[in-house]
């Protein structure tokens, strides 16, 4: 065992470590991580006893108590956490998986000032209308900005800046992956209702209505591709355009009894909206006439047909076929990047061990090798190396994916045990088994729930299916 870990390339403490695998000099391979190691503080409970409850008094969810058990965030103040590594690596790969479906669109990534200026937001009516919610602050010569929970004032602002749009360049879709900032009256529930958040946000410009209605369409299907891709329990709902405004709205949904949104659902699926877009008590479906079930969700999506309201006040514009300006037809959409990772968790996860979406999970592969002092612990350390050093050569983007569990003071129970916990969809155990001639290793799927037996060659087959963004 000890040449097992001395054979690893040890991680700087605390440091995130990048989705790619990264290659030693000296052995021209991925690094295999040793949980040690790990930035990654621990508090899992034992047996049946309790784990972080949060501070007195405050209201918890499951997936904020399995984050904070797991290692994942850590308070910071009220509404706001230090996301750790693991929870870093998770929505590096969200967001890659993001930018596959918007530039699969035609979407072009920028980034847009935190700080936004007051001017615009007055100019669009919404910095009275925000109200307490909207973070404000004075600079030092007394001009007022704001921390911005959304960017339609800012980017509207860029394009009308581009005296020289032409039609030709419409469609234009433009979308950014930043922090956002809402002065929450009560943050509760962790990472799915916090006053500091990551996410994204597309903004489009169309020549015309009918054009901007065909984008609307095209954005809603990528975000159902993207959750479906993720594997989570979606509904696409009729929404309220609330502060944003517009004319055509919807959520995406995750149906969960922690959600703070009540939806009403049709059992055939021909309607789905949140109750406060409903007049009165509607009790059926306005097409099949069967009877609507309610639900509760949680917002993970929201997408606004715009029209001109941004662009008429910015005075966004292109010049026509015919050489005149024309106001731009706008829609925005937004994805809670953190919130799907809470969310995700929340309505994945049973009460003690967390789920992830498999292509998010922070790691995809845990190896776990023989107890230090056990008999196997010499051989099966050395066959378990040899599963690496295949993995490394066949799928190297998952030997970079990988961690070693090498808490060899720890009893391969405890360790499986702490892995279920921390949902790393695949556990590799070095038994006694590995040990036969040929060995044969333990593997959990954790997300399909079945425990196989397999050779070092039907290891790799196995994991050859696995995708990483």
């Amino acid at each position: 065992m000890e040449a097992l870990v001395r054979r690893c390339c040890l991680p700087v403490l605390g440091a995130h470590q990048p989705i790619r695998p990264r290659h030693s000099s000296a052995l021209g391979r991925p690094r295999w991580l040793l949980l040690s190691q790990l930035f990654q503080p621990l508090s899992l409970p034992v047996g049946s006893e309790g784990g972080w409850e949060g501070r007195p008094g405050e209201p918890t969810c499951r997936s904020q108590r399995l984050m904070l058990q797991g290692g994942l965030i850590h308070p910071a103040s009220p509404g706001c956490y230090c996301y750790l590594p693991p929870t870093v690596r998770a929505m590096e790969k969200l967001v890659r998986v993001m930018d596959e479906e918007m530039q699969a669109l035609g979407g072009q990534k920028l980034n847009l000032p935190s700080l936004s200026s007051a001017e615009p937001w007055r100019a669009s009516g919404r910095w009275d209308q925000m109200g307490p919610e909207l973070f404000r602050l004075l600079d030092r010569h007394n001009h007022s900005y704001c921390l911005g929970p959304t960017h339609e004032e800012a980017v509207t602002e860029l394009v009308a800046s581009q005296s020289n749009l032409s039609y030709k360049q419409l469609p234009l879709r433009l979308y950014q992956v930043t922090r956002k900032f809402r002065d929450e009256p009560k943050p509760r529930f962790g990472l799915l209702r916090s006053r500091e958040f990551y996410m994204k946000d597309m903004y489009t410009f169309d020549a015309s209505e009918e054009a901007a209605r065909h984008t609307y369409d095209q954005v809603c299907d990528a975000y159902c591709r993207l959750l479906s891709r993720l594997g989570l329990p979606f509904v696409k709902v009729q929404a309220a355009t609330g502060s944003i405004g517009g004319t055509t709205s919807h959520e995406f949904q995750l149906p969960a009894d922690i959600g703070e949104d009540r939806l009403v659902l049709c059992p055939e699926g021909h309607f789905a909206a949140n109750v406060e877009t409903l007049n009165g008590e509607q009790t059926s479906c306005p097409t099949c006439r069967k009877r609507l079930t309610e639900t509760k969700g949680i917002e993970v999506g929201h997408t606004f047909f715009l029209g001109t309201k941004y662009s008429s006040v910015s005075n966004a514009v292109f010049s026509s076929p015919e050489n005149k300006p024309q106001l731009a037809q706008m829609g925005c959409y937004g994805l809670g990047v953190t919130r799907i990772l809470a969310a995700s968790i929340e309505v994945l996860s049973s009460e003690d061990s967390i789920r992830w979406p498999s292509l998010i999970a922070p790691y995809q592969l845990c190896f776990i090798p023989p107890k230090r002092g056990s008999k196997e612990e010499e051989e099966g350390a050395a066959r378990l190396e040899q599963v690496y050093d295949h993995l490394a050569n066949a799928l190297p983007h998952l030997a970079g994916d990988s961690v070693l569990d090498d808490r060899t003071q720890l009893t391969i129970g405890k360790r499986l045990k702490d892995a279920n916990k921390l949902g790393y969809p695949y556990v590799v155990i070095a038994g006694k088994r590995a040990c036969e001639d040929p060995p044969v290793f333990e593997v959990w799927n954790q997300n399909a729930g079945e425990v196989l037996f397999l050779t070092k060659e039907g290891v790799i087959e196995l994991l050859s299916k696995v995708q990483v963004p």
